[in-house]
């Protein structure tokens, strides 16, 4: 299946990277939903045995599913809410891979990653082997020369991670890949996106929707069992053969009047309980969309940061989106109208937001400065620090916002960071993409260097 391998003087202000994040619903664990009611004689849960646990549930109401769904609850908010303070750093080393732009976790130690160098690799977090698995070409293989050096800017999984999608060789083209095997199961290639896909969501099991630097979003559906007949292995030289298909539906979004050039996609997000799907743009718009058998545009909002969109994600518990821009992320609920939750200043020197995720109430935030900071949007506030804990007085609150800043990651010393850097040793990473193993308290982090022309990489277990 697949190929292993182990794995300040400047002359002119160079360009930055856009970056990618990862994917706008990057924590792993869901919250909880109503059960069925228990049966009379139904046993009561095994692991249901220590002292502390059975008071807390008897304070909030017993054993019934209610009682038990607010204990494991409250205990979800408060491990959210600490975790960030007790992570600590391992560096995983890639080689000479440069930027990882997409990542998502594939099961307890298993990590799928996407690069600027278009290389779509399985690392290992825990031996740090690194896995390469081909990408699936065109029919037409006809890769232009300007789409070098695009990169893979999207990784997702659907609701059951059976499928993963991607980008393939051509950076236009939307791959999807069987799991856990990672066989190829399709290929759009045809009459879909003319320019690099930026962004993918999964609507169900079977829908995808992609979105393109064309300006467009396409929706896809495929079934695996209608591909059976498609799908195998090639008798004489082992590779495998996969479907063409071609999108349901395609469309564009509005131009603007502001910038109407720059209406490229460059982020998507699911709002899975309405069929919604949103979208931001680089001309500063978010547009939200009704995702059924196709696609119906429902709003077009200005953004109130509209420098450098790059990410989106999404909060089922809250019904809010949030968009990350140049230097704050803002807030969209969109059944209290516009934006009625107060923006936040990431604060770090005019780098960016470069990802962005929601778990419960907190939101995590990579910069492009190469740390991670950690929002609660019920307080309103960043977590801080905790203050050592003294003879006289408990440990508390800081009052010192709570960081954590990443390791230097590797950079290739080329003539460019020579040049424009002037040999510059350290040289901050920016985040572009970081998703949670929530089940063992797991995250992964990665990205890479922010200006365009510098090649290297980062990437870090958080434990």
């Amino acid at each position: 299946m697949a190929q292993q391998q182990t794995g300040s003087r400047k002359r002119k202000a160079p360009a930055v990277e856009a970056g990618a994040e990862s994917s706008p619903s990057q924590g792993l664990a869901a919250a909880d939903g109503e059960g069925p009611l228990l049966l009379k004689r139904q046993r009561r849960p095994a692991t249901c045995r220590s002292m502390v646990h059975y008071l807390k549930v008897r304070e909030v109401g017993g054993w019934g599913p209610a009682g038990l769904q607010g204990f494991d609850g409250e205990m979800r908010g408060y491990a959210v809410q600490r975790l960030p303070e007790l992570l600590t750093e391992r560096q995983l080393d890639l080689g000479t891979l440069n930027k990882v732009f997409a990542s998502q976790w594939l099961n307890s130690r298993q990590v799928v990653c996407g690069t600027k160098c278009n290389t779509l690799f399985v690392v290992d977090v825990q031996s740090g082997h690194i896995t390469r698995i081909p990408l699936l070409r065109d029919r037409e293989a006809r890769l232009a020369q300007d789409q070098q050096g695009c990169g893979i800017h999207a990784i997702e999984l659907n609701p059951s991670k059976t499928l993963l999608a991607t980008g393939g060789e051509n950076p236009n083209s939307l791959a999807i890949y069987q799991l856990p095997t990672l066989d190829p199961l399709c290929l759009g290639d045809r009459h879909g996106h003319k320019d690099w896909i930026f962004a993918v969501a999964w609507l169900s099991d079977t829908v995808a929707v992609s979105g393109s630097r064309d300006g467009t979003v396409a929706l896809w559906r495929m079934d695996p069992d209608k591909f059976d007949d498609t799908v195998a292995w090639h008798s004489e030289v082992g590779l495998p053969v996969y479907a063409h298909i071609r999108p349901q539906d395609v469309e564009a979004i509005p131009r603007a009047i502001i910038n109407p050039s720059n209406r490229k996609v460059r982020a998507l997000a699911c709002g899975a309980k309405n069929q919604e799907l949103g979208a931001v743009s680089l001309d500063g718009y978010f547009h939200l969309w009704k995702a059924q058998s196709t696609l119906s545009r429902l709003l077009s909002i200005r953004l109130p940061y509209f420098r450098d969109n790059v990410c989106l994600t999404y909060c089922d518990d809250m019904s809010v989106y949030a968009v990350g821009s140049h230097s704050h992320v803002s807030f969209l609920d969109l059944r209290q109208g516009q934006q009625n939750i107060r923006p936040l200043c990431s604060r770090e020197g005019g780098t960016g937001v470069r990802s962005l995720s929601f778990y419960r109430h907190i939101i995590t935030v990579g910069t492009g400065q190469g740390s991670l900071l950690f929002y609660d949007i019920r307080a309103q506030k960043f977590l801080e620090e905790r203050a050592s804990a003294t003879l006289e007085s408990s440990s508390g609150p800081s009052g010192r916002k709570l960081r954590l800043a990443c390791g230097r990651g590797w950079l290739n010393h080329n003539d460019f960071w020579v040049n424009y850097f002037g040999g510059m040793e350290v040289f901050p990473n920016a985040l572009y993409t970081h998703c949670y193993n929530w089940p063992e308290m797991k995250l992964f982090v990665a990205g890479g260097p922010l200006p365009a022309g510098l090649h290297g990489n980062y990437a870090g277990l958080w434990s």
